[in-house]
């Protein structure tokens, strides 16, 4: 007799992957789980524990640079959907986005049990509908959907964020690391700002490691300095996940590294900007919150700072982040 199969869509991108994580691990406890994701979500998916499969899809709805909505691309993606012969779908989304379209393509592949929040009216496209969107960490909102479709994680799971056994690192620690980019410009901390703290870390004692990704080289060579050891565009998102795992702290904005700290229990400082609310969407482990979250630009979702000189990151100190640093060193989870 075969097992339950579930198919959990997170459609965006990695930090929102992970954040999908014990939603995940619930419903595989149950059975097969097959994940719906984008492709700016793939590298986190291949690492979530519990996920047998995973099927990628740019969403024209959720994307960023949104794809054209075309018929032969819509009826493909209900074909695939089909193929998979889920019992049961989690439609899992942030505060901002709708489950509904997902859930008609989901209906129209013959999907017996859809699971999802929704403050619209639903109709006949879900089966369990969450009405309520509470002020919670997204790890949390994402859970409740798995629950409302009758999924527990199992016993001794914590619902933390977690990620399958991280590769080796070849760096000798202890050290820090500080990721200066992020996905979206708002959410960054100024590259002067950073590299100043990375020298300030320096002075403090710190080896300081700083990553990037391989479009981002010029701005960690110039971050790093000559204090700095420059890793800009030198490792896999999985690579990543260890050098993370082994790190004492990690500097980052909110963005898919902050999120990648804390499934491998590695503390974070959390240069944050209010365009999107932290009660939602700081790490979900141990961090020490920095930047101003009554700012301007407080739940606008810019992805470009509307307020001259972005104050509500670059008015944090390198001083400060040395202190926060100081204050995780030793705490992980």
């Amino acid at each position: 007799m075969r097992t339950t199969r579930t198919l959990v869509a997170r459609l965006d991108s990695d930090g929102d992957v992970l954040l999908a994580g014990p939603a995940v691990r619930a419903a595989a406890h149950a059975g097969e789980v097959v994940l719906l994701c984008g492709y700016s979500g793939a590298q986190a998916a291949a690492l979530l524990p519990g996920v047998q499969r995973v099927v990628r899809w740019d969403c024209p709805w959720i994307s960023h640079p949104a794809p054209e909505i075309r018929t032969p691309d819509i009826e493909g993606i209900v074909a695939l959907l089909k193929g998979v012969r889920a019992d049961v779908a989690l439609i899992l989304t942030s505060f901002h986005q709708s489950s509904l379209p997902l859930a008609l393509l989901l209906k129209l592949a013959g999907v017996p049990k859809v699971v999802a929040r929704s403050t619209d009216y639903p109709g006949s496209l879900l089966d369990i509908r969450l009405r309520e969107d509470p002020d919670i960490p997204e790890a949390e909102r994402a859970l409740e959907v798995a629950r409302a479709a009758g999924f527990e994680l199992p016993p001794g799971d914590d619902g933390r964020l977690a990620i399958t056994t991280p590769p080796e690192t070849t760096e000798i620690g202890p050290y820090v690391v500080l990721h200066p980019g992020a996905s979206v410009p708002a959410r960054a901390w100024s590259p002067e700002r950073c590299a100043q703290s990375v020298t300030a870390l320096a002075e403090a004692g710190h080896r300081v490691l700083v990553t990037g990704g391989p479009d981002e080289t010029e701005l960690t060579k110039y971050v790093a300095g000559t204090h700095g050891v420059d890793l800009g565009g030198r490792t896999t998102f999985a690579e990543l996940a260890g050098l993370l795992a082994r790190a004492d702290a990690v500097i980052v904005g909110n963005t898919g590294p902050a999120h990648l700290a804390a499934a491998v229990g590695t503390p974070v400082v959390s240069l944050f900007s209010p365009v999107v609310p932290a009660e939602r969407w700081a790490p979900y482990g141990p961090h020490v919150l920095l930047g101003d979250q009554n700012a301007p630009c407080r739940g606008s979702r810019a992805r470009e700072c509307p307020v001259a000189g972005h104050p509500c990151l670059n008015r944090v100190t390198p001083d400060r982040v040395v202190t926060a640093v100081a204050e995780l060193v030793g705490v992980r989870t």
